[in-house]
């Protein structure tokens, strides 16, 4: 799995990237055929510091696409995760079903 982490209009971490990096190679576990994951991080709103998660994943023949909103990186990232799991677990038992 490839991961590319973005941040718009500043630097991000190497803290924070090294946690989203370690957050999404967890999700080898659920479908091992992640090809690409794209991470773009950025500030919706500078004055309420409303922060925006945006992952999008290339899985063959797909491309999933979740995003997530919140005050801190750290819990955007967690929101934007879980909902790339269920969407991962959902193709998942959509291709098992296929195959019966």
């Amino acid at each position: 799995m490839n991961i590319q982490i973005t941040s718009r209009k500043f630097r991000a971490k190497d803290s924070l990237k090294s946690y989203i990096t370690k957050s999404l190679k967890s999700l080898e576990k659920l479908n091992d055929q992640i090809l690409d994951v794209d991470v773009i991080l950025s500030f919706t709103h500078i004055k309420d510091s409303i922060k925006t998660v945006e992952i999008n994943a290339q899985i063959p023949g797909k491309l999933l696409s979740v995003s997530s909103s919140t005050d801190d990186f750290k819990k955007s990232v967690i929101d934007a995760r879980n909902k790339l799991e269920r969407q991962l677990r959902k193709e998942k038992t959509k291709k098992l079903a296929k195959t019966r």
